[in-house]
């Protein structure tokens, strides 16, 4: 078992918390050290009390299922031999509300493009197999109720 942590702060800056005119920034630091401007989105949160140049929870939870699935897409991929050489995803997470109204992220869309070092790669079919499994195997994807769909990018797109 392995324990992850991460330090959230806020402060409030102003005496106008219980107007609701309060900024949201705040940080996020991690266990090595590295500390991360955070905001919520300026789409739900109109500026000047969020900061569209932070990070936002939204964006850092898609990135985060995006991260796992290809840790552990190019893990499955150097077990089988293959050589990839880049690994690209523009992952886009779409918010609706649920049954009572509370929007949440319903689908994660990873879109990605693999590209492997001279003719080594696989079949779109073996390509396939190995999202399919990365999927199966990635620990967040394992850990949320958002479905995951992985579309795969041509080069030219």
């Amino acid at each position: 078992m392995s324990a992850h942590r991460a330090f959230i702060e806020w402060e409030c800056q102003g005496s106008e918390f219980a107007s609701g005119r309060y900024s949201r920034e705040h940080t996020w630091r991690f266990d090595g050290g590295f500390v991360m401007p955070a905001s919520p989105s300026p789409l739900l949160v109109p500026s000047p009390f969020s900061n569209p140049s932070s990070v936002d929870p939204e964006e850092a939870f898609v990135a985060a299922v995006s991260s796992c699935h290809m840790l552990t897409f190019l893990y499955l991929a150097a077990k089988r031999g293959l050589a990839v050489d880049r690994y690209t995803d523009e992952a886009v997470g779409t918010m609706v509300p649920n049954e009572a109204g509370v929007p949440w992220l319903s689908t994660i869309t990873l879109n990605v493009l693999v590209q492997y070092r001279g003719h080594g790669g696989p079949s779109q079919e073996g390509e396939d197999t190995l999202h399919h499994e990365a999927h199966e195997q990635c620990f967040i994807a394992n850990s949320i109720k958002s479905e995951v769909l992985i579309r795969r990018r041509d080069a030219g797109s």
